[in-house]
């Protein structure tokens, strides 16, 4: 522990010295683009708050963890949920939330694809009398929060009986696309035609519906249970030749990611599409391109290449998972942030930062009850130029204000409100100077 604090105190050292804490205070600068910095209780400069940074809050629907609330309340119920959580978020000065819309191959909209989501009614295929994602959308425009739609691409089922399906589900109609592992049912990213459908339906809401974003979290093959094997050799024989198991998983996967960025792209230019991925690439002691930890590697454990999607541009933005403490022996928040900022480094990708609120608190990782230790990390950010963000899983510990930190952020780093930074990734030209047109009748509309 005394290691650790001794550590922090010398990268926030390092920050307030950069923001010219110990020497006369400069003065305020009349620059619009500059917003004001918040100080410590000592009165020195937490340094440079950035006027563009993404303040995300991941809300999510599978389980009803965050909204709605419980299945089966009437749309009313629901809609004064999500009112309040997305009050609250613009009262912290967030400015994104990433809903979740398709938590298990179901939807949150009237999709021709898939049956409604049973988390609505607590019934997979009753129409909840309301289209939430249309609400959902138009509730976060309403409040100037951008909207990203948060699509879970394999996962099925959170128990693994596919009678217990809605009728017509396109796990029952097509068994051959599905399989079961540890007590869930998933779509197999080995067959293309499975592939195929969940580019298909999710490109359904992108098409439909005014979206600022399309997100995926970190679940693509299932994690790794000991004892158990995802059963997909028939199409490993069938699809696999040339390569090996894992080689081909992780290009089944890779060609997922990728005809998802050509469809988005395709059909609105201006819909960013990104990726939290778990926060672990791959280990230094298995490649020499991965980070100084020892954690579990999603390129190896779930067949997610990570770095490769941000080295190709596949995607706008990356938002690892580093859910570890400062100091943490086995992946290091201080460790990884700048690894992901090499990763990024000279490409059109943005990084944001995937922070778990739900840890604050906890006695897991002792430094996880230090009030000090997620205030830690958002200084530790401003080190790194290429952070452009954070995100917060999820919306109701963030809201809780767990040791404080609510708090923190109302009073001190999010002091003001940021824009969401522009995406590199976007072409496009900003609009000329308004021109005022003469009035019908006037001298110059008669010339």
């Amino acid at each position: 522990m005394r290691a650790r604090q001794i550590m922090v105190t010398l990268l926030v050292t390092a920050t307030l010295a950069a923001a010219g804490c110990g020497r006369p205070a400069p003065e305020a600068s009349e620059d619009p683009a500059v917003s004001a910095a918040p100080t410590a209780p000592d009165g020195c400069p937490l340094g440079p708050a950035p006027k563009r940074a993404l303040r995300g809050l991941w809300i999510a629907s599978v389980l009803n963890i965050n909204w709605p609330s419980a299945s089966g309340l009437s749309p009313a119920q629901q809609q004064s949920e999500l009112r309040s959580l997305l009050d609250e978020a613009v009262a912290l000065r967030f400015n994104a939330v990433f809903v979740q819309v398709r938590p298990t191959a179901d939807a949150f909209w009237p999709s021709p694809y898939e049956p409604w989501s049973q988390y609505l009614t607590g019934t997979q295929g009753a129409d909840p009398g309301y289209d939430p994602l249309g609400f959902a959308v138009a509730e976060a425009h309403a409040r100037n929060l951008e909207f990203h739609a948060w699509f879970n691409p394999f996962r099925v089922s959170m128990q693994p009986d596919v009678s217990r399906l809605a009728a017509g589900h396109p796990a029952r109609t097509h068994p051959g696309w599905i399989e079961t592992y540890d007590g869930r049912l998933y779509y197999n990213p080995g067959v293309p035609a499975a592939r195929q459908h969940s580019v298909d339906a999710i490109m359904d809401a992108v098409t439909r519906y005014d979206l600022d974003g399309v997100h995926f979290d970190d679940y693509f093959y299932p994690y790794p249970v000991s004892g158990q094997d995802f059963d997909d050799a028939a199409e490993f024989t069938a699809y696999g030749a040339g390569r090996t198991l894992a080689d081909w998983r992780r290009a089944n996967v890779d060609a997922f990611v990728q005809a998802v960025s050509a469809r988005v792209k395709q059909a609105k230019p201006h819909v960013r599409f990104g990726i939290s991925p778990f926060g672990i690439w791959r280990n230094q002691g298995t490649d020499p391109l991965g980070s100084a930890t020892t954690g579990l590697q999603s390129y190896d454990a779930i067949y997610a290449d990570t770095r490769r999607w941000v080295k190709q541009e596949w995607i706008d933005y990356i938002a690892p998972q580093i859910y570890w403490t400062i100091g943490f022996p086995a992946a290091a928040y201080d460790v990884l942030v700048p690894w992901w900022s090499q990763v990024v480094a000279g490409t059109r990708v943005q990084l944001y930062i995937g922070q778990a609120a739900y840890k604050i608190g906890t006695t897991t990782d002792p430094n996880w009850a230090d009030a000090a230790e997620m205030p830690d990390h958002l200084l530790l950010n401003r080190q790194h130029p290429d952070v452009a963000g954070d995100i917060y899983y999820s919306i109701e510990e963030l809201l809780d204000n767990r040791l404080g930190f609510a708090d923190r952020l109302r009073t001190e780093f999010h002091a003001n409100p940021a824009l969401v930074p522009a995406s590199p990734m976007i072409s496009g030209t900003a609009p000329g100077a308004p021109a005022r047109s003469p009035r019908a009748g006037s001298p110059a509309a008669s010339s």
